[in-house]
């Protein structure tokens, strides 16, 4: 929010220089009846406002959201992909523009370590992004093409969309683009999705992803055993030091450092009780140890217990990059569609996170098994999610300017 926006919630110094109101600071340090929260004066007080407890979603960390169509020429394509799910938020892509069209890059600088050892979420996010250009490319008057890996299965060179101007197609899905957030917070509790919705999820698999498919698991024999799963994997990779390092050197503790990095999962977007997220900013930051353990706490008691359904987006071959990034683009429309129809999706990707890390270390494939026994002989998984009904509208996470992530 702007100081224009904020009206009277700055004032001017007899200097000339501007700053908080005392009313301003009051608000942010007095009692927030909506969160249950009490915040004293003094140090607690002046905390309260440095960590951003009262202002949840503000500032430049969050200002993509409301101002990515807002470019001139291609950018608007460019704000649409940065909007796109990526694991751990690291939103590991750049973008090259040309006259006719819009290269998408993987920046390997922002991988996240030892969760993703072979490369595999981050060119699933990059599916993502890509579904989004695509998507704005239409509702802006754009025929795209695209061209998987055009430099080689291994290039960092994601794909090449060449447009060419055609008529408007504003699709339901694209218009779900700024809307759509990961959904941590527990799920209406034995409601079941439709079998309509599932269906319909299943059959957004489109001409440009033919080696990408969605299987649902549901029932209570399904989802105990997924739910199970997933509490081993993230229990494995908690003890995992390599992994859990890298997991957490993603979490954002820190208003100051959420506003300057804009990326990574933040206590806001972590599908906290009010009064618990606002404690947690309020409070010195977490241990490595201690956020795993709530990490394992979340997944345990309100994830897994919650969840009405599972999905797995399966490929052909889960090393192929180009096949990745089709898995990417159909895990896109799903999350898109969830959001316009009333639904909640959280990606969960701890299975295929440890199953790569057992590959990594040589280690008994016990995840990987697992995991293989859930489809078809012919498929492989990729990715993997829970959806159901929300009980919350979730939190937006920060996202990072398209002119940060524009390359020449």
């Amino acid at each position: 929010m702007t100081d224009e926006q904020r009206g009277t919630d700055t004032e001017q110094h007899d200097d000339g220089t501007s700053g908080v109101s005392r009313g301003t600071f009051l608000r942010r340090t007095g009692i927030a009846i909506g969160t249950g929260l009490v915040v004293g004066a003094g140090a607690l007080g002046y905390r309260a406002y440095d960590q951003g407890v009262l202002e949840v979603g503000e500032g430049p960390a969050y200002a993509p959201w409301s101002n990515w169509d807002q470019h001139a020429g291609l950018l608007p394509l460019v704000g649409a992909a940065t909007l796109a799910p990526s694991p751990h938020n690291a939103q590991a892509w750049l973008f090259r523009l040309a006259p006719d069209g819009i290269d998408l890059f993987a920046d390997p600088g922002r991988n996240t370590g030892a969760v993703d050892p072979f490369r595999r979420e981050m060119y699933v996010g990059l599916g993502a992004a890509l579904e989004n250009i695509v998507l704005a490319a239409n509702a802006r008057g754009y025929l795209s093409t695209v061209t998987l890996m055009p430099d080689g299965p291994h290039s960092t060179h994601a794909a090449r969309i060449g447009l060419r101007r055609a008529n408007v197609q504003a699709s339901a899905l694209y218009r779900q683009i700024a809307k759509r957030h990961s959904n941590r917070y527990p799920y209406v509790e034995g409601k079941e999705l439709p079998g309509a919705a599932l269906r319909a999820m299943q059959s957004l698999a489109i001409r440009e992803t033919p080696d990408a498919r969605l299987f649902w698991f549901t029932g209570q024999q399904q989802l105990a055993q997924l739910g199970e799963l997933m509490i081993v994997a993230t229990r494995a990779i908690a003890a995992d030091p390599s992994q859990s390092r890298s997991d957490y050197a993603w979490f954002r503790q820190s208003w100051d450092e959420i506003q300057r990095k804009r990326d990574g999962i933040t206590v806001d977007a972590a599908g906290l009780s009010d009064l618990t997220a606002a404690l947690a900013k309020l409070l010195p930051a977490q241990s490595r140890e201690a956020t795993d353990a709530s990490w394992l706490s979340a997944t345990r008691d309100r994830q897994t217990r919650t969840a009405a359904a599972y999905g797995i987006v399966a490929v052909r071959d889960a090393t192929d990059n180009g096949q990745r990034v089709q898995g990417g683009r159909l895990l896109q429309r799903i999350h898109l569609w969830t959001t316009g129809n009333g639904f909640a999706l959280q990606h969960m990707n701890q299975l295929t996170e440890r199953a790569d890390r057992e590959r990594q270390l040589g280690a008994a494939p016990d995840m990987g098994n697992a995991l293989s026994e859930l489809v078809p002989t012919d498929w492989q998984p990729l990715s993997t999610f829970r959806a159901g009904y929300p009980t919350r509208e979730p939190h937006r996470s920060p996202r990072r300017a398209v002119d940060a992530v524009i390359v020449a």
